[in-house]
Parts: C-alpha cells; sequence; structure tokens
C-alpha cells in the first residue's frame, strides 16, 4: 500500500524569535549608556545600565554568544565575564534583523531599529532606482544620509560635550557606513588591535565624561573564510581574548567597558541540499525580478503582479526549513521594529516583498549572481540563537 504524502504547515512568522527591540537588542545599548551619561536626546529605550562616567564600547565582528560559550579554552578572559553580561543575569542581548554588520553597526550607532533607520540587509533594493544596494560597501552610490538621515548617538553626545571618538581600522575612516552609522567625535585610525587598545583606554581617562567605541573585524573574516570550527577562526578569538584583557587591565576609575558583537555565525555544509542554488531552481527564481539580502537571510522582490505566487512558492518549497512571511507579516511580526512602530515609509519598499528567513542549517546561495558569497563558509543573516544573540560583557575597574 502507497503511503499518502504528508502534508505539512510551513512555519508560522510569528513564531520566528523576533529581536528585543527596545528592551534588550543591540540598538538599546548606546541609548542606555547615553543615558547613564546625562544625555537626553537620545532614543528613549528600556534597557538600563548601571551609569559611569567614562564609558567604553568594544564591538568584535561576529563574536557570537553561543559561539563563545563553547570556546572557553580559546577565550578564558571572556568567558569569566560572561556571568557579568546584559547586567549581570548572564544573559545575551539579540541583534536585530537581519542579524548581519551594516544592519547591526547602524542600530549600534543610531539606537534605532532597521524599520527605522533603513538599512534593512546586507543588500536591499533601492526602490528609487529598482537596483540593488549592498549596504557594507555601500554600491551603487547612493547619498548616505539621504539613504540614513537620522543622527548618531555619537554626535547627539559630542554635541552634548562627551568627548566622543571612534578607534579603528584606519580603512573604515571615510566610509559611507561609518559616516551615517558610526561618526561624531573624533576617528582615530590605528592598525593594529593592541594600538587601538591601548588608545582607548588612553582618550577613556582624558576626559570626565568620555564615550570611546572601538571595533575589532578579523573574527568574521575568519569565519567567512574558513569557519567558525578552524583553527584561524580559534587563533582569532585567542587574540581578541587578550586584546579585551588588555584594554581591561587599563580602564581608568569610573568607567565601564562593554564588550559585545553585531552577529554571530553558522558553518553551513557545501552539499545541495544544505545549499539551494537559487541561480539553478527554476521554481524559486520563478516570478523573482532581484534576489536580495543574503543566504541566510533573503529579501525577494517579485515582477509587479506576481508577489502573491512568489510567496506561495518558497512557502512550499521552504516553508519547512525557513520562515517565509510576506513584508507587511514580518513587519507585524516585529522583524524590523516593534510592531507597534512599523517601518518608515521611505524604509518599506525597500524590503523584500517575500522574506526568507533560515531556521534550519541551510542556506539559499546564487553560485553565479554571488559567487564570493556564495563559497563562503561561515554564514549569518537569520534569527537562529548562534546568528542573533550576542554578548553585553562588563568591566568597571
Amino acid at each position: 500500500m502507497v503511503q499518502p504524502i504528508q502534508a505539512y504547515e510551513p512555519l508560522d512568522p510569528n513564531t520566528a524569535p523576533a529581536p528585543r527591540y527596545g528592551t534588550g537588542s543591540l540598538g538599546d545599548v548606546l541609548p542606555a549608556l547615553a543615558a547613564g551619561l546625562g544625555l537626553n536626546t537620545a532614543p528613549l529605550t528600556g534597557l538600563e545600565l548601571a551609569p559611569a562616567d567614562r564609558v567604553c564600547v568594544f564591538l568584535v565582528d561576529g563574536l557570537g554568544w553561543e559561539l563563545l560559550r563553547a570556546h572557553p579554552e580559546e577565550a578564558p578572559f571572556l568567558t569569566s565575564l560572561l556571568v557579568t553580561s546584559l547586567n549581570g543575569t548572564g544573559r545575551p542581548l539579540t541583534a536585530g534583523f537581519p542579524s548581519t554588520t551594516a544592519t547591526s553597526l547602524a542600530s549600534v550607532g543610531t539606537g534605532l531599529p532597521p524599520g527605522a533607520h533603513g538599512l534593512v540587509g546586507y543588500t536591499c533594493l533601492n526602490p528609487a532606482t529598482g537596483q540593488l544596494m549592498n549596504q557594507l560597501r555601500w554600491q551603487p552610490w547612493t547619498d548616505p544620509h539621504a539613504w540614513q538621515p537620522h543622527p548618531t548617538v555619537f554626535q547627539l553626545a559630542d554635541a552634548a560635550g562627551i568627548a566622543t571618538c571612534q578607534v579603528s581600522s584606519p580603512t573604515f575612516h571615510q566610509t559611507p557606513l561609518t559616516k551615517i552609522a558610526l561618526s561624531g567625535g573624533t576617528f582615530h585610525g590605528r592598525l593594529t588591535g593592541e594600538e587601538r587598545m591601548d588608545l582607548a583606554a588612553d582618550r577613556l581617562a582624558a576626559a570626565d565624561r568620555a564615550l570611546v567605541y572601538t571595533y575589532y573585524s578579523e573574527l568574521d573574516s575568519m569565519g567567512h573564510r574558513h569557519g567558525t570550527d578552524s583553527d584561524a577562526w580559534r587563533g582569532q578569538l585567542m587574540m581578541i581574548d587578550r586584546l579585551a584583557q588588555r584594554l581591561a587591565e587599563q580602564l581608568p576609575p569610573r568607567s565601564a567597558l562593554y564588550i559585545t558583537a553585531d552577529h554571530g555565525m553558522i558553518d553551513i555544509p557545501f552539499d545541495p541540499e544544505s545549499r539551494i542554488d537559487f541561480d539553478e531552481d527554476w521554481e524559486l527564481r520563478a516570478g523573482v525580478a532581484v534576489l536580495g539580502g543574503e543566504a541566510r537571510a533573503r529579501h525577494i522582490y517579485a515582477v509587479p503582479g506576481a508577489a502573491s505566487d512568489v510567496y506561495t512558492v518558497w512557502s512550499e518549497v521552504l516553508g519547512e526549513q525557513m520562515w517565509v512571511a510576506t513584508r507587511d507579516e514580518a513587519i507585524a511580526a516585529g522583524w524590523f521594529g516593534r510592531p507597534e512602530d512599523g517601518v518608515a515609509e521611505r524604509v518599506y519598499a525597500r524590503i523584500g516583498d517575500v522574506v526568507a528567513v533560515a531556521r534550519d542549517d541551510i542556506a539559499v546561495v546564487a553560485n553565479r549572481s554571488e559567487p564570493g558569497e556564495s563559497q563562503m563558509v561561515g554564514l549569518h543573516g537569520s534569527m537562529t540563537p548562534v546568528e542573533q544573540l550576542v554578548p553585553l560583557l562588563e568591566v568597571r575597574p
């Protein structure tokens, strides 16, 4: 007797673990710290952090909560700080959605969710041109301040007389993403991690009220290239542990150091079941004008009149492994900000007609149109714990 094919219900978008916007997301950190510095012009947040006169934020690209917890031997100092995370609760923050660098850094700097600042993915459609906009590389060019018009918390702090600076690689000094997400005060470019830690500590001690931001990107690079199960990645984690301890040991009085990240990462196997090639899948391509986002968090832009059909096909093909939502469903589920806040009018059409987000260990790659990204071992973007959860470790002298 032939067994009937078992039908399944696609994953409900409302069951996706939406970021804790307004209470425990990455975008709440700077507003909470700014409030402790006496700044009352930053975006409001329900997150409260103990005040300090001098505050340093050290953001490590790719240092996810789950990854850190899984590597105590490589990161003994950071592991010892896990109990301090999020006001001593020992809990993580959530990155926003998608859990990707451009989106997260914009949330960090502005204190706003993606639906307000507008950097809603690694790539997304520019409704004014119909072109796909890479918001990390800023290609093709568009006016940064028209794309993201809100002031940064750093700018607000600097205007209020708080000594404000960023200490990072000189590579990032004049990038559009820095200008609209992390500018305000003084940018100090330093090549090595040790130089950054030492200068961050120096700048922290140089004023009675200070807000210092420093950044390290190499862990993310090693994860993309070699995976989080590689010696190269573990070596970078060991380096970061030493850098964090170096900075912590130089903290001046009345200061606080917060160590956080923009996202985690997951290694996806290179097989056809785990990596679905959009460029070779006629079903997934049908009715699609532009494919945006990244492999774990896709914005799908339909040809006019085809949005409903595209949603149906993606739900039928991938709905058991990915949360597949229409644009309005994703907004209502709180993916891009609190549901009651919606998204800004200028941002609405940047979001895909359909948004597909991986729950399982799969990726929708595009080997011909996205050759570089499709060869990455480590990926991120989704709302799974290994990608979305990030630490907020605290050190006080």
